[in-house]
């Protein structure tokens, strides 16, 4: 990611002069969504300015991601960006419109561990369950994902070659979209962000059989973490993440502005109880930490893709 530019003038702190625009890179009810509208108001009370959420999916994230690329880079429009587009897309995609360095890593807001659901009338009740069902048949179950190359579905890709399993993948508009065909039965199983999922878990409109960070999460502590379940998925590991990023050459009181003003939203009881509820982890760090986690999500998952020779064009 690249260094911070540098901003000319005093050492006032930055505050917006018109209405910001934050710019979520998947359609509406996942949870890309969910913090960004936890985060808009927020900032709006902050700063006394309009922050306007704006979904724009399409290709794995990359249409809204390329739009903030090429932004003026003062601060008024930002990406909730995610493991997808910002992370796994940078291996995935051979023509990729951007790069590691178009954006800079602002803070983060929400960690946390996907989850295996499937429909209700799938004969599986554990995970070994599923993979029998699958070898039972081969490339006729299918499994979404909210859009190529986002961590559901690479997490998706990793379960079926870790269990060699056959299975077709049915990408979506986000993670709201891919939800609604699972409750409909419309598609069989998928690899959900919990932090969005757990609402159709609890409510009973899907079964879910495991989480696919390495230990089990606390709000639902009776179900296995994957690689608990089989051998083959030993070393089964996935968190999926979200964070504000901003063009680069933003100057660096406009982040550490930014930065700032997340800090005290991470504080928040409203923004805390939410993670709780939802499963997940406050991914709060200053902006060279958000970077240096960024980094490393980059160069893991940079290895899992040439591992498995994947490689894709941007849809």
């Amino acid at each position: 990611m690249p260094a911070i530019a540098r901003a000319q003038g005093g050492d006032a702190p930055w505050r917006p002069s018109q209405s910001i625009r934050l710019v979520v890179p998947a359609a509406p009810g996942g949870t890309a969504d969910i913090s960004a509208r936890l985060l808009a108001p927020y900032l709006q009370q902050h700063y006394g300015q309009n922050c306007v959420v704006e979904n724009r999916s399409g290709a794995g994230g990359v249409i809204g991601t390329q739009e903030v690329v090429r932004a003026t880079p003062d601060g008024h429009t930002l990406l909730l960006g995610n493991i997808g587009p910002q992370a796994i897309g940078l291996s995935l995609f051979r023509n990729l419109p951007y790069g590691r360095d178009s954006l800079i890593p602002v803070c983060g807001t929400v960690r946390g561990p996907n989850v295996l659901v499937v429909h209700p009338s799938i004969p599986a009740n554990t995970l070994p369950e599923l993979v029998a069902h699958l070898k039972q048949n081969p490339g006729k179950l299918s499994y979404g994902s909210p859009g190529v190359g986002q961590s559901p579905h690479l997490t998706g890709v990793w379960f079926t070659q870790a269990t060699g399993t056959e299975a077709i993948h049915v990408p979506f508009r986000g993670a709201g979209p891919a939800a609604m065909e699972l409750v409909a039965g419309n598609i069989q199983f998928m690899w959900d962000n919990l932090t969005s999922g757990i609402t159709q878990i609890r409510a009973g409109r899907v079964r879910a059989l495991a989480v696919s960070s390495a230990d089990r999460n606390h709000q639902l502590p009776d179900l296995p973490a994957a690689r608990e379940t089989m051998l083959e998925l030993a070393k089964f590991d996935v968190n999926t993440w979200f964070g504000v990023f901003a063009p680069a050459g933003t100057p660096r009181p406009v982040v550490e502005g930014l930065n700032a003003a997340m800090k005290a939203w991470h504080g928040t009881e409203e923004v805390q109880a939410r993670w709780r509820e939802m499963g997940g982890v406050s991914l709060y760090g200053t902006p060279e930490q958000f970077a240096g986690f960024v980094n490393n999500e980059i160069e893991k998952w940079g290895g899992v893709i040439r591992r498995e020779g994947l490689q894709l064009e941007v849809g």
